[in-house]
């Protein structure tokens, strides 16, 4: 019986990865995230999960000014070891640089949303939003879900604490003036 060689992802070096090792080792599994220098392997997404970021990157694709770009599931490198991927987020248009490009920098990221899945809740409402709060992203949402649609509730950094502050939650209607005009019908869901 041969033994088939292990990945070279699969064993992290001593210190764990770095940001930049997302873009040199062959074979990851798509949608792999660092953090805390780890690798993080997603499960399989949920019909929940693709619909709401569906509905709201449709929504903020809509309201977007022409200097601001929507992107879904790329990575932005908040340090050496941190390089999290948020489900949808608003970027400058300026730092969208090709069709090679495979993630940010924090200062080019305006808003980061991230979707509560179950294997990743203690991720989505905690470690990735102290994160992009102290890598110094303006605006963040977590959406959860509440009998079938999606619950947005919406933050804004503190800049002298570098923490979000909660200035909403939205069930029906997503109806926001920053970071620009928005306004999403939540219940459209219902129709994906």
């Amino acid at each position: 019986m041969t033994r088939e060689k292990m990945p070279d992802w699969a064993i992290p070096p001593e210190g764990g990865f770095t940001a930049e090792d997302l873009d040199r080792l062959p074979d990851l599994p798509p949608h792999t995230e660092l953090i805390d220098g780890s690798l993080v392997l997603v499960s399989p997404q949920r019909y929940f999960h693709a619909a709401a970021l569906y509905l709201l990157e449709n929504g903020l694709r809509a309201g977007a000014p022409g200097f601001l770009r929507v992107c879904r599931e790329m990575t932005v490198t908040l340090g050496p070891r941190q390089r999290p991927e948020p489900d949808l987020m608003v970027v400058k248009a300026s730092a969208v640089t090709g069709p090679e490009q495979t993630g940010f920098q924090p200062a080019d990221v305006l808003l980061a949303v991230e979707v509560v899945s179950p294997d990743s809740e203690e991720r989505d409402r905690e470690r990735k939003p102290d994160l992009y709060a102290g890598a110094g992203i303006p605006h963040f949402w977590l959406v959860e879900r509440e009998g079938g649609r999606p619950v947005v509730h919406v933050y804004e950094l503190d800049a002298p604490t570098r923490k979000y502050v909660a200035v909403g939650i939205h069930r029906e209607q997503l109806k926001l003036a920053l970071p620009f005009a928005i306004d999403i019908d939540l219940t459209a869901i219902d129709q994906l």
